[in-house]
C-alpha cells in the first residue's frame, strides 16, 4: 500500500474532492495533509480534510513546499513504516485515478515514479518554463526527464531518509531532488498523467521570478560543477 502526501497552502474545496477520493478507494494506506501556514480562512477545508480520515499537520507559519514535504516524509517514516509515498499537488491538477497508477507503478519498479503532464495542454507559461529546464536538465545531467517539474511523484519507502536530507526549502527542493538522484544513480520512472488546469493554473502559488530563481539556480550550479552522474543501479 501507499501513503499519499498532499502539501498544501490555503487549499480550496480541489483538496477535499481529491482526498475523499482517495480515501473513498480503499487503495491507500492513508492521506496525509501538510498545511504551510495557512490563513485562518483555510481552517474549514483543512478541518474537512480530517474528518475524511486524513491526517492534517500544520506549520504554524509559511516556510515553503520543500519543507512540507520534508515534514510529511519525516511523519510518515514513523507512522508507517516501509510504505512507498506518493506527493500530489492539492490544486486540482491532479486525480485519484492518476495518483493511484504513480502509486502501482512506484510499488512494482521500487524506484521514484513522475507523473508526466501533456505538455500541449500546459498554460503557456507553464509550458515555456517547462521546456527550459528539461533541456537545461538534460544538458547538467545527461539524464532525460520529460517534465522536471511535475508535483506528482512517488518514492519508495527506503528514500525517505535520503529525500529528508536533500537541500531546499521551497520550490526549488523537488527539482534538487531530481538532481541528486541523478547524481547517485537513482532510476527514475514516468507515466503519463491527465492533468487540469484550472482557470489557467490561476490558483498556483508559484512566484514567477522569486520561484523560477530558486529552481534554475541549482540547476546552473549543477551544470557548472561538471559532475557526470553515476551509472543507475
Amino acid at each position: 500500500m501507499t501513503v499519499v502526501l498532499l502539501p498544501a497552502y490555503q487549499p480550496g474545496s480541489h483538496l477535499l474532492t481529491l482526498a475523499g477520493s482517495l480515501c473513498a478507494t480503499g487503495g491507500v494506506a492513508g492521506v496525509l495533509v501538510v498545511d504551510d501556514g495557512s490563513a485562518p480562512a483555510s481552517a474549514p477545508v483543512l478541518e474537512a480534510a480530517a474528518g475524511l480520515g486524513c491526517t492534517v499537520l500544520r506549520h504554524p507559519a509559511n516556510r515553503g513546499k520543500g519543507v512540507a514535504l520534508k515534514t510529511g516524509f519525516g511523519h510518515i517514516a514513523g507512522a508507517f513504516p516501509g510504505q512507498d509515498v506518493v506527493c500530489a499537488d492539492a490544486d486540482g491538477q491532479h486525480s485519484a485515478a492518476d495518483v493511484l497508477r504513480v502509486a502501482g507503478r512506484t510499488r512494482a519498479t521500487g524506484h521514484t515514479v513522475l507523473g508526466v503532464r501533456h505538455f500541449a495542454r500546459m498554460p503557456l507559461r507553464s509550458r515555456f518554463g517547462n521546456t527550459a529546464t528539461r533541456v537545461l536538465f538534460r544538458a547538467a545531467t545527461g539524464r532525460p526527464v520529460a517534465d522536471t517539474q511535475t508535483g506528482l511523484r512517488g518514492y519508495p519507502a527506503d528514500l525517505l531518509g535520503w529525500l529528508r536530507s536533500v537541500p531546499g526549502e521551497r520550490f526549488e527542493y523537488e527539482m534538487n531532488v531530481l538532481l541528486y538522484a541523478s547524481r547517485l544513480g537513482h532510476p527514475i520512472e514516468e507515466v503519463t498523467i491527465d492533468t487540469t488546469y484550472l482557470g489557467d493554473n490561476a490558483s498556483s502559488h508559484f512566484s514567477p521570478v522569486a520561484d523560477a530563481t530558486r529552481i534554475y539556480w541549482p540547476l546552473l550550479r549543477f551544470a557548472a560543477s561538471s559532475l557526470v552522474p553515476t551509472r543507475a543501479r
